[in-house]
This record gives C-alpha cells, structure tokens and sequence, in this order.
C-alpha cells in the first residue's frame, strides 16, 4: 500500500507540473501565467480541489495515439473565494494549446454541473485555440454542450468568463452566454473568424489584436464588461466581483457590516450637479458621495459612456446603480446606452440586487442614423428590463427628465417603488424652449417682438409645468428631497423594501424586444 500511495504522489505531482519546462517557459515567453499560478490567484489560498486531474482523451489517428497528456488541456475544481464555493475550469495553452476535444469537454460539462448542482458561482478562465480539430465533429458536438449548460445556469448561478488568451471560433460564444467577461491586455483576444479568414473573405488587413483585442470589446463592440493590463489585477477584480454576487438566485447577494454611517449627510452633492440643466458634470462624483466609502465597481467603463451602470453597497448591502451621464452625450440615451443598461438591470434582477436609478436624461438621441439602426426596439429593451424587474427600485430625479427617457429610466408609471427627486429637477416632455416653440409657434410668429414673445412663453411653460413639485403634485415623485439626504433617504427606502415580493403572471417566458 505504502508503494502505491507513493506511486500516486509522484504521478499527481506531474499532473501538478504540466507538460515540462519548455512549455512553460513558451507560456511565459507570451506574457501569460501558467493555469496552476492563475488558479492559485483566484481561489482563497489551499482551498482548490481538482475533479478529473487524471483524465485522458482516447482519441485515435493523426498521432493523437501517442500523444495522452493527463488533464487534456483543462483543470476543473472547485475551491474557496472569500470563504464562499466557487467552481472553475482553466484551459492550459500548454496542453494542445487548450484546444477543446471529447474529454476535455465532457470535464468541464461536469464541472458546470456541479456547479448548478451546488448552486455555487461558475469561473472560466479562457485561453485555448478553439476546437480540436484532429478530432472533428466531436470536438464541436462539446461546444454545444457548454452552451446548453451557460443558458440553462443562466440567472440561476453567477457565471464568469476570463478571457486570458485566444478565444476564437465557436469558443468565443460561451463567454457571450456569460454574465460578465474579463479581458486582459495583449494577451487576450476574440473573435469569430481569425484575420486570415477576414483578408480571404473581404480584403480587409488587420492584427489579431486590432480585430478582438480586449481594448476593441472593452469600447467598440461592448463585449468585455472589464479589461485590465495584467492577469494578476484582473483575477483580484474577478474576486472583488463575486463578493458582491450572491451564489445562486435564491438568496440575496453577501451583506457585511459596514462602517459608513447610514445618516451620513451628502452636502457636496448641491455642490456637485449644478442647477443649471445644460451645464456638464460626471455623474460618477455623484455615485461615490452616495455609496459606502465612495467605493463601486463600474460595468462597461468604457463601452456606452452616457450610462453608468455599476455595483456598490448601500449600508452594506449590495445595490445596481443605473446612472445617466451627463459628461458624455449629455447623457442623452441611445442603442448602445439602452443595451448596456438594460443587460444590467436584467442581471440585478436575475440576482436579487435592488436597483438605484440616477436620473438626468435629456431624452433619447435624435438622427437618422440612431432611428434606421433601431433605436425603438433597442430603447424597448430598457423599458422591457426594468418592466420586468421585480427587486426593490428605487429612482432619484437629480435634475431633468424629458419625454420618453423620463419615463424608460424607471419612472413610477414603469413600477418604481419609490421615485424621488431633487429640488432642481425638471420632468417634463421636453425642454421649456422647445415646448414654447412648439405649443407657440403661430404666436410667436404673429407677435411685434417675436423674441420678446417666445421668452414669456418659455417663462410660462416653465412656470405651469417644470417647476420642482408639478410631478410631485400628482404623485409621480414620493417626495422632493434634500440633495443632502440623498444617501439617507436611499438607505431607509430599500431597507424597507428588503423583503418585497412581485410575484410574475405564469408563463414560459416573455418574448422582449431583438
């Protein structure tokens, strides 16, 4: 017995090692850290089990006969992030380049069970070169395995995709099934089809990294959620995320104690947003003055700028913030910005986090381009999102509201628990002068002064209709409040929706806007 058990150590501690020295240092020749040293950063130190470490693939022809490493290009386990269960699987670029054959999909198709099974958070740490072509249809029959279990565990279990490599072909779809992904600079890449194939089919002539660099999802396509320079930040930002993130959709996301008073009064947030409604300022000093120690992790940073959506804590417990930014676009809402807001409402709501709106929206972008692109049906999928959210909502009018924007950005009319606004704001269906100009414009017209005429009916316009309270008079705000008293005010209202219940009406599932 004594002679076996040695023989087991020895033959996991080669499991442990990987391939062999050469391999190595080609991995770290690339910039990249080996699959062990990134499980060791992600996981709370000791606590990773391996499942399967001793898997081989039993494929034959093209020499893959000969060629049986253990792990076949894929660690699974499960360990310990900030105390809580957590699952993995991590491709190891050394093995077959991490390329995804029959064994190697059939682990991580366990270990996504498992993780369904346990009802513990899914981490995929991504760096292989797509299917394993020696072994054909098999390989690609594994894709479709993953992505069964992605939409399955969809809203069911916190599921995460870092992509530390190449991620390319059909690979690239599971990270897009994912409930965030993370890219690291340099190193990461996705796309469909390589640049190769790009140049046969159009000509086109461009890198891999110009075509599904991290830089490229982070701000044009909008497909990475996060991007940092190195792996080492990026799986410390993977483990701060999933401190925020409950374990599955039954229970409500971790709470700790927290040491920012409840009752702190924000003065500097009169300072910060001024009064005048076409006047520029960054929401996001707005966001930090409000949640605890100015702390939050902001979501698509840098796709879609004229929203800011981000997760933060509230007295300690988690919140989404939805925010208009008037420093970009003047935070006016178009296709990008109503995607980007509406996939993170429908996250918060798949995963009990209440949602915090911050309103200063002129109205939704006007041009040719925004309408012939769809902005009705992309705007709808906001509108759908927050319709269909039933975790406490609680909106904060800072200062103006116009036309459909006010509405689409959790309007009372849309089931907002509570809406309150600031004494400054304006809800209206559109600016006081465009209005006048409107409603007016025969009489202007017709006037001695038409200049003269046109201001008093702005004058009146604002007077009848924009002032602070008109909205707050019919019931469509709860209260005008204090700028002040902003993070007091949120902190008692979600405390007091903390175990609110909006049953659905009985369906399959609802069929929201394309």
């Amino acid at each position: 017995m004594s002679e076996a058990v040695a023989d087991l150590h020895r033959i996991r501690e080669r499991v442990r090692r990987g391939p062999g020295d050469k391999a190595t240092r080609a991995q770290k020749a690339r910039g990249k850290l080996t699959v062990r040293e990134r499980l060791d950063l992600l996981f709370d130190p000791g606590t990773f089990t391996e499942v399967e470490g001793l898997r081989r693939h039993r494929a034959t022809g093209f020499g893959l006969e000969a060629n049986r490493p253990c792990t076949d290009g894929v660690v699974t386990g499960w360990g310990l992030v900030h105390g809580r269960t957590v699952f993995a699987y991590a491709h190891d670029f050394r093995v077959f380049g991490g390329s995804l054959g029959e064994a190697h999909a059939e682990k991580i198709h366990k270990i996504m069970d498992l993780a369904e099974s346990a009802r513990a958070p899914l981490v995929g740490l991504c760096d292989g070169a797509g299917a394993r072509i020696q072994e054909g249809v098999s390989a690609l029959a594994g894709y479709g395995g993953i992505f069964r279990r992605n939409v399955r565990n969809s809203g069911v279990i916190p599921q995460i995709s870092v992509i530390l490599g190449p991620c390319a072909g059909g690979a690239a779809y599971s990270p897009a099934l994912t409930d965030f992904v993370f890219m690291v600079r340099g190193t990461a890449q996705m796309c469909i089809t390589g640049p190769d194939v790009v140049k046969a089919v159009t000509g086109e002539e461009i890198t891999h990294e110009g075509l599904g660099g991290a830089d490229v999802h982070a701000a044009a396509s909008g497909v990475a959620h996060f991007v940092h320079d190195d792996e080492e930040t990026c799986l410390e930002e993977v483990r701060y995320l999933l401190s925020l993130l409950p374990s599955h959709n039954r229970e409500l996301p971790p709470a700790v104690a927290p040491d920012d008073p409840a009752d702190r009064i924000t003065e500097a947030l009169a300072e910060l947003v001024p009064a005048d409604p076409g006047r520029s300022y960054d929401v996001r000093r707005v966001i930090e003055e409000v949640v605890d120690d100015g702390e939050f992790l902001e979501v698509h940073e840098l796709w879609a700028g004229n929203v800011i959506c981000a997760l933060a804590r509230l007295d300690g417990h988690v919140v989404g913030v939805v925010a208009n930014q008037p420093a970009v676009l003047a935070g006016v809402l178009d296709i990008t910005a109503s995607e980007k807001a509406a996939r993170f409402v429908q996250l918060c709501d798949a995963f009990n986090i209440p949602l915090v709106t911050l309103v200063d929206v002129p109205g939704f972008l006007p041009g040719v381009d925004q309408e012939h692109s769809g902005i009705i049906r992309h705007g709808a999928k906001l509108l759908y999102a927050y319709c269909n959210a039933t975790v406490p909502r609680v909106s904060v009018v800072l200062r103006k509201a116009y036309g459909g924007a006010y509405i689409v950005m959790d309007s009372r009319s849309i089931g907002a628990d509570l809406c309150y606004a600031w004494p400054t704001n304006e809800i209206a269906v559109m600016g006081a002068e465009g209005a006048a100009n409107v409603v007016f414009r025969r009489e202007i017209a017709a006037a001695d002064d038409p200049e003269k005429a046109r201001r008093a009916r702005i004058e009146e316009y604002r007077r009848e209709l924009m002032h602070p309270y008109h909205a707050a008079e019919r019931g469509l705000v709860d209260d005008v409040i204090d700028p002040a008293e902003t993070r007091s005010v949120l902190i008692a209202s979600l405390a007091m929706l903390r175990a609110k219940h909006a049953p659905l009406p009985t369906r399959k599932h609802g069929n929201q806007p394309q």
